[in-house]
């Protein structure tokens, strides 16, 4: 179906030191080329270069060189395919990818076929870093313990992907204690410009692009690499060579002018920036930084801006390649021979940026500026991210916050309880009181912050001046220092700051995102007890990039996002409403006051500090080793076999279903008949009411299955830690308590198997009606599978029995995941909805399907209980119509390797 490449006569090539560089010559193509956005010009140069008109059209390159600021979403929506250059997971939502290709393999076997010829097509790297819980603080040893732990917990998990860093090719994964996905990204995996063998013996270089399984892979956007957060089922696509669909988006051009203040920090700048493009509205749209402010910021100032993306809401936040970008490579190790190719490539297609020359910024939908004199210290909260609030009025805003009606700034508060607080008895034999405002967590954490030298070696310039003031942090508060990658130990030993650190609290307790992500461990039952029994609103401070209520700690119902220098300077103050310019943090030996101002570092004593201490060869000592692991992974025993020995026992990892019956023609195309509605749904149905999330609750289905196994309620964990099991993610799939489906009586996770008039369980229905033989379908209202793409909302629903949906109109991505997964996707015809029809749920359906002879966007009818009525067939290209024929996607590319 692939045919031959219509832009080929635009390859052009250069030699260097002998060897021939091809590349796709971009601005000789169109004239319109200079004026697009640098962050389109990547998505330009993918169609180009994979254009076959199946997978990628000439129409999708076309499409992207009419780009104009005049474009509009919602509007004008223009769709075109994208093939990023490599994925990139971390474990929690790799893990299912990993066991789809080894549940591949078996099938390939089973078919006859080589089952060695499954491995990603698409370079991936999985980053083993969300299990990782700070348990233990406050001790020399309490890295050793909390990795043990961490091991302890997750054994299953972490064999079964050591089997998956031998067995596949094309697969790089990084164990746990290596650091944070996003920051090992930066620092080692990231390519900046791709350098890929020719038939002829020559290399064709490429843009680096990626797509990744967590919303924050949006970070390797300050490297100048385009990047975002995507499904499971998307990400599976691209590692199996094939495209995305996305919608060409809007550019929002955020000029950046002026200077840093000396003692702004590049949080700060984040927070700010946050807070202003979420007022201004850039829900999927692309942000671009340009101007002469730009170049005043290191690459992790830049990759700290690009982290937070997804709490300002844009699909990414691009800095474009520059000289810094080629320096900060430099200084990460990567070769110099390698930066002056990537250097050469990038001036002849004129991909490198000067932030300096006003000639050449590109056009851009909407244009806004920010003077980096004017950012101030700040922190964000209590319980969003964008919420910024400069120090200075902090102490205002918390008491505000108090007293205010609950809501985002607000906790109601009564006046008579204001003053409330509780005492407890400490391990040292003292007693201590908190109140409102009193930090229990104190946390240096986080990528966002810790894969920036600036602020770390900060954070330790001030522990320094803290501990010579005679400064200390009062026991009971929970300190912990995560950093995102081993070099950051490093530099902090080498500059000689780890001791004060450490003599304030703030030990090394575990490399992962830990705090950042809910892993915050317990907090001492004294302090608990003390905060519920007098309803005290305690607080959280952390250099993360998500505080939403709930996240952090149950108990912390106020969470502030702050630089790792102000996560120190609150906890030394014990609470969050002081007035760090008039009130002292302690005295000093003298029984002089000493103040914030007193202690806080220049951002020039700082960068004096980094350029001495933070060079290449710590990243080649860190990262020559980094596949070696702890020596509680090196002994981790696994199979050299190269198909997984499934556990017929593991509650953990189990041999997904996919495949079962699988034959290596394709099967025939058959009617739907006979078939139930499983669930009556409304309008705006999100991916989280779909896809399994959170805790597992002790009487549903999944808590039966791991009870009969026998599993305690202590040991279920959560669905999230068990996407590895399909048995347990289909008795989630729909488990939402807030299930509005109009076959129940109630709301939940609930619905009528109306042949016997009994309502149950939906996955209880579900099986009764496989046991019947009866095929399933889902009858919904607009935007269906809205929200955050996840694999298992569209894996969950196949494992259930649907074969397909009747929506009034889906989520774009949603809908494509439907596809891959086989399930078809019917729309109502404009004006039709379930109710105008008057569909109760209860009918039989029966759904014809014309025998080869399905077409994009052709009409299908539908026949319920006598009621015809006609539906768009929501295949909308050719490639969908391939993977459904084939039974989706992962099928499609099992048949495509066995021919």
């Amino acid at each position: 179906l692939a045919g031959a490449n219509p832009f080929a006569q635009f390859k052009a090539s250069f030699t260097q030191d002998g060897k021939v560089y091809k590349y796709f010559d971009l601005p000789s193509i169109d004239s319109k080329y200079d004026s697009l956005p640098f962050s389109i010009r990547v998505l330009l140069e993918s169609a180009v270069r994979n254009c076959d008109n199946f997978h990628v059209l000439e129409k999708d390159v076309q499409s992207i060189l009419a780009w104009t600021p005049s474009l509009k979403q919602g509007a004008s929506d223009v769709e075109v395919s994208f093939k990023p250059a490599r994925v990139i997971l971390q474990d929690f939502t790799g893990v299912p990818a990993v066991v789809d290709f080894a549940a591949m393999r078996d099938a390939v076997r089973e078919l006859g076929g080589n089952p060695e010829k499954i491995n990603p097509i698409c370079p991936a790297d999985l980053v083993i870093d969300h299990s990782v819980q700070v348990d233990f603080v406050r001790a020399p040893d309490a890295l050793t313990k909390n990795q043990s732990l961490e091991f302890e917990r997750n054994k299953e998990r972490f064999t079964f992907l050591k089997w998956g860093a031998r067995a596949f090719d094309n697969m790089l994964i990084v164990p746990p204690g290596s650091g944070i996905v996003h920051q090992v990204n930066l620092e080692y995996l990231a390519r900046v410009v791709f350098e890929s063998d020719e038939a002829d013996g020559s290399k064709i270089l490429y843009p680096d692009s990626v797509v990744g399984t967590d919303s924050h892979t949006t970070m390797i956007n300050g490297l100048g690499v385009l990047g975002w957060g995507v499904g499971g089922i998307e990400a599976e696509a691209v590692m199996l060579g094939q495209s995305i669909a996305m919608l060409l988006p809007e550019v929002i051009g955020y000029r950046l002018e002026g200077k840093l203040g000396p003692l702004a920090t590049s949080t700060d700048l984040v927070l700010t920036i946050t807070k202003h493009l979420r007022q201004l509205g850039v829900v999927g749209k692309f942000v671009e930084f340009y101007g002469p402010g730009v170049a005043e910021l290191s690459i992790a100032d830049r990759a700290t801006i690009s982290n937070m993306c997804p709490e300002y809401g844009a699909t990414v936040g691009y800095f474009p390649i520059d000289e810094n970008t080629l320096s900060y490579m430099r200084q990460t190790n990567r070769s110099e021979k390698k930066i002056d190719v990537i250097r050469q490539y990038l001036k002849a297609t004129r991909q490198l940026r000067n932030y300096a020359l006003e000639d050449q910024d590109p056009r851009y939908s909407e244009t806004v500026t920010l003077d980096l004199a004017t950012v101030v210290t700040s922190v964000s909260g209590p319980k969003r991210p964008h919420d910024r609030v400069s120090v200075s009025s902090m102490f205002q805003d918390f008491k505000s916050c108090l007293t205010s009606p609950v809501g985002f700034k607000g906790f109601a508060v009564s006046p008579d309880a204001l003053a409330a607080s509780g005492e407890f008895q400490w391990d040292d034999g003292k007693s201590y009181r908190i109140g409102h405002g009193s930090v229990v967590i104190a946390a240096i954490t986080s990528c966002t912050n810790t894969s920036n030298p600036s602020v770390m070696l900060g954070a330790g310039l001030l522990a320094k001046n803290a501990v010579e003031k005679g400064l200390s942090i009062l026991p009971y508060i929970k300190t912990s220092l995560s950093p995102g990658s081993g070099v950051v130990t490093y530099y902090l030993r080498e500059s000689g700051v780890i001791p004060y650190l450490e003599q304030l609290g703030f030990d090394i307790v575990g490399y992962g995102c830990m705090t950042c992500i809910g892993n915050s461990g317990p907090l001492d039952e004294n302090v608990v007890n003390t905060i519920e029994k007098n309803g005290l609103v305690c607080c959280g401070v952390l250099s993360g990039n998500r505080n939403f209520e709930g996240r952090i700690h149950p108990n912390t119902r106020a969470n502030y996002l702050a630089s790792p220098l102000l996560v120190i300077a609150y906890a030394i103050a014990g609470r969050v409403d002081i007035d760090f310019e008039t009130e002292p943090l302690g005295v000093d030996d003298n029984g002089k006051q000493v103040f914030l101002r007193d202690i806080w570092p220049t951002r020039s004593e700082i960068q004096e500090v980094e350029h001495k201490h933070v060079i290449p060869a710590m990243f080649q000592e860190v990262y020559s080793k980094i596949q070696l692991g702890s020596q509680d992974w090196q002994t981790l025993e696994v199979s050299d076999g190269k198909l997984y020995p499934w556990s017929g026992v593991s509650t953990y990892i189990k041999r997904p279903p996919f495949f079962e019956g699988m034959t290596r023609e394709l099967p025939k195309l058959n009617n739907i008949d006979k078939a139930r509605c499983l669930l009556l749904l409304g309008d705006s149905v999100t991916t989280d009411h779909i896809s399994p999330a959170g805790s597992i609750a002790r009487k549903s289905p999944a808590a039966r299955y791991l009870a009969e196994r026998g599993l305690t309620p202590r040991d279920f964990n959560s669905y999230g830690s068990r996407r590895g099991n399909d048995a347990v993610m289909a008795r989630g799939t729909f488990a939402n308590i807030r299930l509005v489906n109009g076959l129940a009586s109630r709301t939940g996770p609930n619905t009528l198997h109306v042949p016997s008039g009994e309502e149950m369980d939906i996955f209880d229905a579900a099986e009764r009606y496989k046991e019947e033989g009866t095929p399933l379908v889902l009858v919904v209202g607009k935007d269906y599978g809205s929200g955050s793409s996840r694999d298992w909302a569209a894996k969950g629903p196949f494992l259930l029995g649907i074969k397909a949906v009747i929506a009034e109109s889906y989520e774009r991505i949603h809908r494509s995941n439907l596809v891959g997964m086989g399930i078809i996707p019917l729309q109502f015809l404009p004006g039709q909805s379930a109710e105008t029809l008057k569909l109760s749920g209860r009918e039989v359906f029966n759904i014809a399907l014309p025998e080869n002879k399905l077409k994009p966007g052709q009409l299908i009818q539908v026949e319920a209980d006598g009621n015809v009525f006609e539906t768009t067939l929501r295949f909308d290209t050719e490639v969908d119509i391939t993977y459904y024929r084939n039974g989706g996607i992962l099928n499609y590319m099992i048949r495509k390797m066995l021919d």
